[in-house]
């Protein structure tokens, strides 16, 4: 895990404790309560280049600056030393000069790549063209003791990276960008979703029945009411029952929980946005997914087309639909019409070399054969249509076609973005399929299937009317504009086993 000997570490970490004490002894507190800053240092440096521009060359300001940051690189030059300053917003080059410092001077020496100081003084423009602070003053605002990773490679053990994420934004600004593109991609949805009158709300997190989507919960003990609750696998219910009771467009961002594998594209916690309008349909929510993906993208990055690994992805309207039906017929030729027994389904997947076991539920193996069929071919935006009522208890049949409901899910790089329903709002069939769950957890009971939640169907008898829901993957979509292989790339703390020791 470390990148250095334990030998190193700890002499390293000896000799900058010692530091600390000498800081001590000269009567600083190097954890001082605050620092007055008058600029970031992008902003000084802004500034700096308005005012040159009016000026001769060799400009100096006349005011001070009161800078501050983390020390991320040492030059000592005997009477003079460079000290690089990066504040999160830009680096800035100090200037230290012995005459100028006098007996604060010898501060430098107890000072290491790392810790963090501010500064006072002017800004001038060096022989070689850089921006710098004459310091007139330095302050020890946090003496590190440990050090950063090596400047110019950062952290090479990638499970590093993710455990110790501070080093990682620390010493990689390309990977700070990534998590600044996500909180902006989170506010353009935001707005995105306002600017359409939907109302944002927040749900319980903490639920009695674990219902919504077929997952397998966390769960968890409540003391005080001695009952066990458990986090939530999707907002879904609650959302649809502020539906029932006026709303008509309503939204929620926030964190779910399943208790399933990791790969590039799950993670045990994740970022969902859901969103339910009344009056209507499923197709009214594809014109909004796509509207809504090509609007952020364009607002972002100025382009609604982005690069995916080695794929230029087109997200302008409109895009492609296509029926699950064909799509696994085409990738597959498995027509599944022909294919009402599972167990015959199963034998007909292993034939061209799918996994299939005979104890699973046909709706089951037929998410097999989209999982390893159809979603790596669906690489452009494509809205796979129409699936089957085992898949999608709380979705509405079709018209015409008691077997299909009205559902899509959307596929980008192969990964599924968003999934969607035309809501099912009549309280019998409801119950029927939640029971039809019910016994099929029973009988299967290796896999995950929806579960029957009492209230909501009560919520659901006092009357919902027509309504189009959609579940958004904020993780993935990031994925996606970040030009990102793995979920774990986008999410700053993902789960990882513990370890005793970093």
């Amino acid at each position: 895990m470390n990148d250095s000997k334990p030998e190193e570490n700890k002499s390293i970490s000896e000799a900058r404790r010692d530091k600390l004490e000498k800081i001590y002894s000269l009567g600083i507190d190097p954890y001082p309560t605050n620092f007055s800053r008058s600029h970031s240092n992008k902003d000084a440096v802004k500034l700096y280049q308005e005012r040159e521009s009016k000026h001769e060359t060799g400009y100096n300001t006349e005011e001070d600056f009161q800078l501050a940051g983390r020390i991320t690189a040492q030059r000592n030059m005997g009477k003079a030393s460079f000290l690089d300053v990066n504040d999160g917003t830009e680096r800035i080059q100090i200037f230290c000069k012995k005459d100028q410092l006098g007996d604060t001077y010898s501060l430098l020496e107890c000072l290491d790549i790392g810790d963090f100081i501010g500064v006072d003084g002017g800004l001038f423009r060096t022989k070689t063209g850089e921006i710098t602070l004459k310091a007139k003053q330095i302050i020890i605002l946090c003496k590190a003791l440990r050090g950063l990773p090596e400047k110019w490679h950062g952290i090479q053990d990638t499970e590093k990276r993710y455990r110790q994420r501070y080093l990682d934004l620390a010493t990689n600004e390309n990977i700070k960008t990534v998590f600044q593109t996500r909180s902006n991609v989170i506010s353009q949805i935001r707005r995105f979703m306002d600017q359409q009158g939907f109302l944002e709300v927040e749900t319980p997190i903490l639920v009695p029945i674990a219902a919504g989507a077929m997952a397998r919960p966390f769960s968890t003990h409540h003391n005080s009411l001695d009952q066990d609750l458990y986090l939530r696998i999707a907002t879904e219910l609650y959302l649809k029952r502020l539906i029932v009771g006026g709303f008509e467009k309503v939204y929620e961002i926030g964190r779910v929980f399943r208790n399933e594998g990791i790969d590039a594209d799950h993670n045990p916690e994740f970022t969902l946005l859901e969103s339910y309008q009344a009056y209507a349909d499923y197709n009214d929510v594809m014109t909004m997914v796509e509207n809504l993906v090509s609007t952020v993208a364009t607002e972002l990055l100025g382009s609604n087309q982005v690069i995916w690994s080695n794929h230029t992805i087109v997200l302008a309207p409109p895009w492609k639909k296509l029926p699950l039906k064909e799509a696994i017929y085409q990738f597959s030729n498995i027509n599944i019409d022909n294919y009402q027994d599972p167990n015959q389904l199963a034998k007909e997947m292993n034939n061209i070399g799918i996994e299939a076991k005979y104890s699973e539920s046909r709706g089951r193996l037929i998410d097999k054969i989209v999982s390893s069929k159809v979603e790596p071919n669906l690489i452009q935006p494509t809205f796979l249509i129409d699936y089957p009522v085992e898949m999608s208890p709380l979705a509405k049949n079709k018209p015409g076609d008691p077997a299909l409901t009205e559902r899509f899910e959307a596929f980008i790089c192969g990964m599924e973005i968003a999934n969607s329903f035309t809501e099912l709002n009549d309280p019998l069939v409801q119950r029927k399929r939640f029971v039809e769950q019910e016994e099929l957890r029973t009988h299967y009971q290796m896999e995950d299937h929806d579960r029957l939640d009492e209230d909501f169907l009560i919520a659901l008898e006092h009357g919902m009317p027509p309504t189009g829901g959609l579940g958004i993957g904020i993780d993935r979509l990031i994925m996606l504009l970040t030009n990102q292989q793995t979920i774990r790339e986008v999410v700053l703390f993902p789960q990882l086993r513990k370890v005793d020791h970093l």
